[in-house]
């Protein structure tokens, strides 16, 4: 049984987000909260809170044991785009892209 937490319209890139999710899956919940506790990323203190929810889902919801969870699945998509414009030299304009994400991370027990 997995328990789920959901992390939607995040003002960071998919790109930027994804480094982090690689860092921590696969490993225990409590060595991956270590993990993004160290790393000088903005993406981490999104994703701290969001593996925080998703072991209170797993505890709370599933009855499972919060010493034995392992994050099993994260992965973060592209959500809206904000667009923007930037005045450029001789009355032009540019276009400039703020990304959104959203953010699906799983934890499961430990056989």
């Amino acid at each position: 049984m997995e328990a789920k937490a959901y992390l939607r319209y995040v003002r960071i890139s998919p790109r930027k987000i994804q480094i982090v999710c690689d860092l921590i899956r696969g490993k225990d919940a409590q060595t991956a909260m270590a993990i993004l506790m160290q790393t000088p990323k903005a993406a981490s203190e999104p994703l701290m809170k969001l593996l925080k929810s998703a072991c209170a889902n797993a505890e709370n919801n599933f009855s499972m044991d919060p010493e034995k969870l392992v994050v099993t699945q994260v992965f973060a998509t592209p959500g809206p785009i904000l667009k923007r414009m930037m005045p450029r030299a001789r009355g032009r304009a540019y276009r400039i892209n703020k990304r959104t994400s959203h953010v699906t991370l799983a934890v499961a027990e430990r056989d």
